[in-house]
């Protein structure tokens, strides 16, 4: 934007230069060009707003589905719980394996390969454990229940992968470049003295925080706004401290009152 800036200054200079006249424009004629700048300046806030929105409408889609898969996985893990062993304690085990994975490839910007791959491993193995579970799942009458809810962890899985990779179109990224290059070019053309040159100088900060801001939110695998794992942090904390033999405690209760005089 300086750079256009001083190009918008040069082409009034030469102007200036080739009417080789020190008369000042008319005030009609500056008018009209404070009209035009402001304009541009109105299509480009326009421009900014649209996509700072449309990037931090992704960015907050990432957020919940953290939210939703911390829930899923949660709601799976007490689901299990109704199986018979081994199947429960396997699931269970693989489900804390899982979450656990899930915060380590969302933290792991873009060296994402090897939690990528034990992500993959471990959805096969938590599957092929429900589907050996089947008869378990029948007897207890949950087998709409546990599958369902596992589905939803699979489900999940995929829409998380897909909300990483949408960023902002390129195409847009372009207009915008170029909508900037000719709004600074205007603003150089039209600023004149010490005093423009500063205002023109603090709206270029403004333009540049916001389009840095813009730039790090559409970065969802580098940035460093990136959407927190706090729900799945949380998840993964209630699991390891809820193992599977927690929830027998009522039933050991029960059957210790039973034996008692």
């Amino acid at each position: 934007m300086l750079i256009s800036a001083g190009a918008g200054q040069l082409l009034r200079r030469w102007q200036a230069r080739r009417r080789r006249s020190t008369v000042r424009e008319s005030s009609e004629s500056v008018a009209q060009e404070g009209y035009l700048l402001s304009s541009a300046l109105g299509l480009l806030g326009l421009l900014l707003a649209f996509s700072f929105g449309l990037v931090l409408s992704r960015y907050e889609a990432r957020r919940e589905l953290v939210v939703k898969e911390a829930n899923a996985i949660g709601t799976s893990y007490l689901r299990a719980q109704f199986l018979d062993e081994p199947y429960r304690t396997r699931l269970s085990s693989l489900l804390v394996d899982y979450a656990e994975n899930r915060i380590q490839l969302a933290s792991a910007g873009r060296d994402r390969r090897s939690y990528a791959g034990k992500n993959d491993q471990l959805l096969v193995d938590i599957w092929s454990n429900v589907r050996a579970a089947r008869e378990s799942a029948v007897a207890h009458g949950m087998t709409t229940a546990l599958l369902m809810t596992f589905n939803e962890v699979i489900d999940l899985d995929a829409e998380r992968k897909v909300a990483w990779g949408l960023t902002l179109p390129r195409e847009v990224l372009i207009l915008l470049t170029i909508f900037l290059v000719m709004a600074a070019v205007l603003v150089g053309h039209q600023v004149s003295g010490p005093r423009g040159r500063r205002a023109a100088l603090v709206l270029f900060l403004s333009i540049a925080l916001s389009i840095t801001a813009m730039v790090d939110l559409n970065r969802p695998a580098a940035g460093w706004a990136r959407e927190s794992q706090e729900p799945m942090v949380m998840l993964l904390q209630s699991l390891k401290a809820q193992p599977p033999h927690v929830f027998d405690r009522i039933s050991s209760d029960s059957r210790a009152g039973a034996r008692s005089p």
